[in-house]
Order: C-alpha cells, then structure tokens, then sequence
C-alpha cells in the first residue's frame, strides 16, 4: 500500500489520538499504583525501580561500571548491556524515579503521535487511530507507563519511518542514528533507513547525496556504542560478550521454539510463560499478513519490523521478555487495526476496552504480585 498524501490533515486528529493512548495508559498506571498499594508496596517504585529501570537509574546516578555476579548460576551482569541514552535523559531529568518516569512519559506520549502519523500516511485517519489505541492497551504495554527504554525507542522510531516515507533522508537517519544508541533493538531503524537508502540508489536510480548519506549515517549511534563498550573491555566484541554474560545470544529460534513447545506440550509453566508464547504467536500470525504477497507496508516498515521480529525470535534470551521486545514493532497491529477499521465503533471500542483489561490485570499479576521482570 503507498503512503497518503495527509499534507491537508489537521492537529486535532493527532491530538485525539493522543488523548486516546493517553486514557489507556494513565488508566493501567492507575490500576497498577492502587494495586502496588494495596500490596503495601510504594506506586513510585513500582513504577520507577522495577528490573531493568534499576540498572538505568544507578547508570544515570553513578556510569558506567556496575558488575552483578550469581553464584548459582555463574551469570556475570554488567551494565554494559545497556546503551546510553535514556540514563543521560534521567540525570538531565534530575534522576531517580520521578526523573525516569519523566522521561518515559514524556517519550510515549510522542511516540503515540508519531504512531500515528505513521498509520494515518499508510492506511488512514481510522486505522491509525486504532492502531494507537491497539499499541496502548496490548499486554506489554504497561511497560510504557515504567522507567523504561521502549517508550524513548519507539518515539525516536516512529518519526524516523515518518521522515523516511516523507523521503526526508537526513532527518530520517538522524533519527535513527540517536534511536541507536537507545536500546540494541534500535539497529532495526537504522536497517529501514539504510535498505531504504539502498532501494532509491539501485532500484529507483537515485543520485541525491542525502540518500546515500542517510544510509550511511543511520547505524553510526548503535555502532559507535558497541565500538565504545569494547574499546571500554579491551575486546573488540566486549559488547557481544556482555549479552552472551547476561544469557542472550542469537540461536536462531531454538530456544524460542523449546520454549513454545513446553508450553503447547502442556507441561507446568508459569501463567507469564504461557502469555508470553501466546503474544509471539499472535505477533507471527499478524506478521504473515504483514509480509503477504501484497504486502500491506511500505518497505522501510516492513524491514523494521522485520529486523525486530528476528531478534526477538531468534534470540535466546529471558523468553517471558519477548513480547516487550516486540512493543516497538507498532506495524505488527496494523492488519488487526485495519480489519477493526471496518466494523462498527462500538465494536472497536469493545475489543479496545477488553484488551486494555486485560493488559491491566496482566501488568498487576507481573509488576506487584509474580513480581517477575519483563
């Protein structure tokens, strides 16, 4: 499907979609703070020091240098994992929790927008607003009301891809370039960028100097963090071999499938296992209609989502944290969003308001009560 000429659409439905992603999620942090209360546990560090936002907020107090060594499992954590930019944006915010939840907050609200100025390029004003309200109520999505890196990847994302189908080549790779120093999934930017690039010189026969230049610079921040971790560790793949520390490394899906076939085997699992399988499941069905022989994307959409499809897959990583590597991949819902498109509002609504549910219950059984990490 080619891109729309949207040049004539207003402000407000971009604000009617943020109002809408805004009421979904201020009402699954809402739900999540009185549960954490009622548990007799602090809502702000529920929300702001949970897993991953521990490490980036002692990042964003103290650097870089941070070792965790598990005796029984002879895993050796270092904070090397984690790229740069989202702790910088907390220490500027004032640190700690609140500074964490500023910046998080503050990044998904921009990154609902830029949702959906993509969906309404492609599809329309309808599917992209339902592709929003799709994005704030899945499951996984209660990771963008904590101190977390997603909401700040798929910000810089989105605006990326909307430069780029724009063919605003240096905005868009300038993007990219920053979304690469945000989390190592931010390399699936830079591929859409840099095949996009690769696409108008040799298909499209073009000669501007931005386009090259886009595919060149757009992997330059995800680049220049692993070259500065290993430089860092005196090893050229130092940052490969801090992942393969923390357990993730890339198989190519055998783990993934293990893990799915315990779950169908119908062996004991945990409730956030059995979810987790089910997400990826649903995310692979959406994308075959994604990546159909007419496929419902344009290329640089389809090559991020892609991108993140294989990492998350073919990753060999904490399973139950695989459907938050896939918020980031937005276009997934878009088959699910256009087919909603066509049926009544209230219908929309329904199934908009029972996801959200759903994902509320899930965010409270996972943050207060399994207290398991995502």
């Amino acid at each position: 499907m080619r891109p729309r000429d949207v040049r004539a659409v207003g402000v407000p439905t971009a604000a009617l979609a943020l109002g809408v992603f805004a009421a979904i999620r201020v009402g699954g942090a809402a739900v999540l703070a009185l549960a954490a209360w009622w548990a007799g546990r602090s809502p702000v560090r529920v929300l702001g020091h949970s897993w991953d936002s521990v490490w980036y907020l002692a990042i964003a107090r103290h650097g870089y240098g941070r070792t965790q060594i598990w005796p029984v499992t002879g895993l050796v954590q270092s904070d090397y994992a984690f790229f740069p930019l989202y702790p910088a944006l907390v220490r500027l915010a004032g640190g700690g929790e609140w500074g964490g939840l500023f910046v998080s907050w503050t990044a998904a609200a921009v990154a609902a927008v830029g949702v959906y100025r993509v969906g309404e390029l492609v599809a329309g004003r309808r599917v992209a607003l339902l592709l929003v309200a799709l994005w704030a109520a899945v499951p996984h999505a209660v990771v963008l009301t904590l101190a977390y890196t997603e909401p700040l990847l798929v910000a810089l994302a989105s605006w990326s891809l909307y430069a780029l189908l724009r063919e605003r080549w240096l905005l868009a790779a300038s993007l990219a370039l920053v979304a690469g120093l945000t989390r190592p999934t931010g390399i699936a930017v830079a591929a859409a960028v840099t095949v996009a690039a690769l696409h108008a010189l040799l298909v499209r026969r073009s000669r501007a100097p931005s386009v090259w230049a886009a595919g060149l610079l757009a992997p330059a921040g995800w680049l220049a963090y692993v070259v500065a971790v290993g430089a860092a560790r005196d090893d050229v793949t130092g940052y490969f071999a801090v992942q393969r520390q923390w357990g993730s490394r890339f198989d190519g899906g055998g783990a993934t499938l293990s893990k799915v076939g315990e779950v169908l085997g119908g062996g004991p699992v945990a409730l956030a296992t059995a979810v987790a399988a089910l997400l990826l499941g649903t995310a692979l069905l959406l994308a075959v209609l994604l990546f159909a022989d007419r496929p419902l994307l344009p290329l640089p959409l389809l090559v991020y989502t892609a991108v993140l499809l294989v990492i998350a897959v073919g990753g060999a990583g904490y399973f139950e944290s695989k459907p938050r590597f896939l918020l980031p991949a937005f276009p997934l819902l878009m088959p699910l969003a256009a087919v909603m498109a066509r049926a009544r509002p209230r219908s929309a609504v329904v199934v908009t308001a029972g996801l959200a549910g759903l994902g509320y219950a899930y965010g409270v059984y996972l943050l207060v009560y399994a207290r398991m990490p995502l």
